[in-house]
Order: structure tokens, then C-alpha cells, then sequence
């Protein structure tokens, strides 16, 4: 059957949205003419994104055993690096407007897909959570210097729901935060490095010619760094699908024009900027933290300056980074009955009763911990996205209950096999824990897909002849739900 007799099928079947557990608004595809995000708002994203508390400590390590020149610039190539894999994914989004949770229903299948979808929105939900805590110290400094009242768990609760509000209103008013946030936290970060740079040469320290005494190897900081980001390298199609495409548009470059400039430039540059600041702050002060060593010596305007940038910062990560991951893998868990906005709640609670603060004292073991595991996600949507399909999905039967994704009661064993092996392996492979789970997933799944798997449960996208039938952007196509009939069209794009 052709994908057009596909549809014409379900149009006559019909499917109302409340009677199907993989329906919601919120996770249907976006169109071409539902997307507000321009270039420079998603660089004003990535921007907000890429400045959290954890990326002072990575510069901070690498300089306690190399020079600044070299950490600097092995932070900025592994992210350039993570940039590129990270653009794969991203056409996703770009593509066919899909979010991951929705998408992992072809690798993992339409039940198995809760199993990979919701471990990555918990962790999510967690640094949700940590954020918000830090956030929280800092309104609590701020209101404590001005007033002398001091309780965090007050402004962790009101700072919890200010984020939780700003990310239920949708995308849009993530980028508006975006846009005012980034630029002040850069303006306050230059501010930050000339302060510490200041504290380091009233002790005879010259930043750029000190050298640490502790081991650490250009490698170990290039793969920590290439994992760091490892949960948006996997998710980036809930961002990327709001992210303005040109239709029609067949080359890869061409129709991710408005992702390359924010993730292989903002990302990078930004990401090894303020690894700068934490390492000048070890060089100065033997502190990683720069926030701590430069609120001992601040007051008045000064102090609540710094503060101001520690709560944007951590409200811009936690908006486009964790509640919305978190946000839309609770809404494909619990379609149609849990809606976007409850989805976003159900985040904050579950990240505040995870004990942030507990976690905070062994950050980086749990960082690597499951970065093993999302590494080999990433793997198996390379494989599956690029080497399987080659960028074609029969998306209607994403949402079909008994459909070509419904494989076996629900789940491909292929998906959870390669992800529940890779990121078993990498887990017991230390530093090149990312490494390892990236290729392995890739490989497993591949040759489980395409030798065992596809025998026993066709891919119309792959066996059909007409491959443009499953694409949609680079074709001036969108994938369109009409309610009324309960099916999916696909339909030109209006470029007016």
C-alpha cells in the first residue's frame, strides 16, 4: 500500500484523538508555518543553554594539569565536534517537526519507546531541579543582602514556578527569555573574567602561563567535554522542530541553515568561554566556582549583579534543556490525558523530589552515569534515521496503535537490545563511555534492524519505491493532523 492509499485508509477509518494513547497536540508534528524560531533566536538559545554552573568546574579540572591555551581549545573542538553529531539529529526536527519522544517510536516501537523517552525526561526533570536550586541560593543572597531574611526553600518554590509558568506558555516565550537573557549573561560574564583575571595578578599570577601540578590528560578532558552534552544531542528535535526551515529545500545544509550557525558557532564558543571563567577562577583563587570566590569579595551593586546572572542563567538552561525534554516525554507517556502545561508541572515536581541538592555533592558520577546510557540513544537514531530509512519516515503510522511500528506487542527489540547492550558496555567503559555507547548502538542496531528485524516487519519507507512520499521539508511538504477525521494529510506548504 502507497503512503497516499495509507492515508486515505485512515482518513476512512478515522481515529478521534481521545480514544488514541498516542495523540496529544503538543506532540503532533509542526508545520513550516508553525515555526517562530529565527537563526539568531536559536543562538540566543544556545547561548542561554550553554552557560550552567557544572561547565565552570570542567575548565576548572582541565586547568589544574594544563595550560589554559590548551584546555581552551580542547573544549572548543570536542564541542565542535559534539556539534556536528549533534546536527544529525537535529534534522529530525528540521525534517518532519517531530519531538524525540515521538520519534523513538520507530526504533523502539510505540510502547517501547516510554522505556528510553522517560529515563531521558527524568534525568531532565532532575536538572531541572538542580538548576533551580542554584537559582534559588542566588535570589536567597539577593533577598538576604537587601532585607537579612534568608530561606531558600521560599525562593526555590517561587523561582520553581516562575520557570515552570515562562516554559507552559510555549516555545515563543522561551525564545523571548532567550533573547533578554543571553546577552546579559554575557555582558556579566566578560564583567566576571576581568574580575578574576584583576584578583589573579594582585597575587603575581599570570593566567596564561600557569601550569597545574595534577594529571590530567588533553584526552580525558577532550571526551568528558564530547559527553557533556549528550542529553540535547539526542533530544534537539524537540527544539529543532520550531526552528524556522526553508521548504523545499533537498540539501542537508541548506535546510538546516538556521541550526549550523547557533550549534557549530554559539555552542562552542560559548561552552568554552565560560570554561575560561572557571578556570581563571581555580588559577586565582583555588576555587572553581567563580560565583563563590567573587560574592566573598562583592556588595551592593557588584554583588547583585553576579546574582542576576546566576538566576538567568539557570532559568534559560532549564526552560529549552530540561522542562521541555522533560515536559514532552510525560506527554507521550500519558496522552492523551496529560496535557502540555501538566506535563510541565509534573517535571518541577518530580525534580524537586529528587533532592537536587544531594545530588549537586556528586554531580559529575552522575553525569557519567547516564551519559552512557544516552549516548547509545544517539547511536541507534543515527542508525535508524540516516542508515535505515535515510531520512524518510511513514509518520502516520507513528501514531497508528497497530500499525508499522507496533512490532512486537508494541516494542522493537532491536532498539532496546543495541540500547540496553551499548549502554551497558559503555557504562563499564570509563572515560570513553560516550564513545563506546555512541558507536556500539549504531552498529548493533543497525545489523539487528536490518537483518532480523525488517525480515519479520516491513518499513514501507524503505521497500516503497517513491522514497519522496516520506519526507516532508526538503519536499515543500508538511505532515498535517485533521481532528475532524481523525488522519494525517500530507500537504504542500503555504509559502505565503
Amino acid at each position: 500500500m502507497s503512503i497516499n492509499e495509507q492515508l486515505a485508509d485512515n482518513s476512512r477509518s478515522g481515529t478521534n484523538v481521545k480514544a488514541n494513547h498516542l495523540l496529544e497536540k503538543s506532540i503532533l508534528p509542526i508545520e513550516s508555518a508553525q515555526r517562530p524560531i529565527t537563526a539568531w533566536g536559536f543562538v540566543w538559545i544556545w547561548v542561554g543553554i550553554a552557560v550552567i554552573i557544572a561547565t565552570f568546574q570542567l575548565g576548572a579540572n582541565g586547568v589544574s594539569g594544563l595550560p589554559l591555551l590548551q584546555v581552551i581549545a580542547t573544549i572548543l573542538i570536542a564541542n565542535v565536534i559534539l556539534a556536528l553529531l549533534m546536527t544529525l539529529t537535529a534534522d529530525i526536527g528540521t525534517e518532519h517537526g517531530l519531538s524525540f519522544s515521538v520519534y523513538l517510536r520507530a526504533p523502539f516501537g510505540i510502547y517501547g519507546t516510554h522505556i528510553p523517552s522517560i529515563f531521558r525526561g527524568l534525568i531532565a526533570a532532575v536538572w531541572f531541579g538542580i538548576q533551580t536550586y542554584l537559582g534559588a541560593l542566588a535570589l536567597n543572597g539577593i533577598i538576604e543582602y537587601l532585607t537579612g531574611f534568608s530561606n531558600w526553600p521560599i525562593w526555590y518554590l517561587v523561582f520553581a514556578l516562575v520557570q515552570v509558568a515562562n516554559t507552559s506558555l510555549g516555545i515563543k516565550s522561551v525564545e523571548r527569555l532567550a533573547a533578554i537573557a543571553a546577552p546579559a549573561i554575557l555582558a556579566i560574564s566578560v564583567w566576571m573574567y576581568f574580575t578574576l583575571d584583576v584578583l589573579a595578578q594582585t597575587k603575581g599570577i599570570n593566567i596564561w602561563t600557569f601550569a597545574g601540578t595534577m594529571d590530567v590528560s588533553i584526552l580525558t578532558l577532550f571526551l568528558a567535554n564530547v559527553a557533556f552534552w549528550s542529553t540535547l544531542a539526542i533530544d534537539i528535535p524537540n527544539i529543532t522542530r520550531y526552528v524556522k526551515t526553508r521548504p523545499g529545500a533537498r540539501g542537508f545544509i541548506a535546510r538546516n541553515r538556521n541550526i549550523f550557525l547557533a550549534q557549530l558557532v554559539a555552542l562552542p564558543i560559548t561552552q568554552a568561554w565560560i570554561a575560561l571563567i572557571g578556570a581563571v577562577s581555580f588559577i586565582a583563587a583555588g576555587d572553581w566556582n567563580p560565583i563563590t570566590v567573587i560574592q566573598g569579595q562583592s556588595e551592593g551593586v557588584r554583588l547583585v549583579v553576579l546574582l542576576v546572572l546566576v538566576i538567568l542563567a539557570q532559568w534559560s538552561t532549564n526552560n529549552a534543556a530540561n522542562l521541555i525534554p522533560a515536559s514532552l516525554a510525560f506527554v507521550n507517556a500519558g496522552a492523551p490525558y496529560i496535557k502540555y502545561p501538566m506535563a510541565v508541572f509534573i517535571a518541577g515536581v518530580v525534580g524537586t523530589l529528587s533532592m537536587p541538592w544531594a545530588i549537586l555533592d556528586n554531580l559529575f558520577a552522575f553525569l557519567f552515569s547516564y551519559g552512557s546510557f544516552l549516548s547509545a540513544i544517539g547511536g541507534i537514531m543515527i542508525a535508524d534515521y540516516f542508515l535505515i530509512r535515510k531520512r524518510r519516515l511513514n509518520v502516520p503510522e507513528l501514531y497508528s496503535v497497530s500499525g508499522q511500528f507496533h512490532y512486537y506487542r508494541g516494542v522493537n527489540p532491536a532498539g532496546l537490545i543495541a540500547w540496553l547492550a551499548a549502554g551497558g558496555l559503555a557504562f563499564y567503559s570509563g572515560e570513553w563511555a560516550f564513545v563506546v555507547g555512541l558507536v556500539l548502538g549504531m552498529v548493533m542496531y543497525f545489523v539487528l534492524m536490518k537483518y532480523w528485524i525488517m525480515r519479520k516487519y516491513p518499513q514501507k519507507e524503505v521497500t516503497e519505491k517513491n522514497k519522496d512520499n516520506y519526507l516532508a521539508t526538503s519536499t515543500g511538504m508538511d505532515w498535517r493532523y485533521n481532528e475532524s477525521s481523525g488522519s494525517f494529510q500530507r500537504v504542500r506548504v503555504d509559502r505565503d
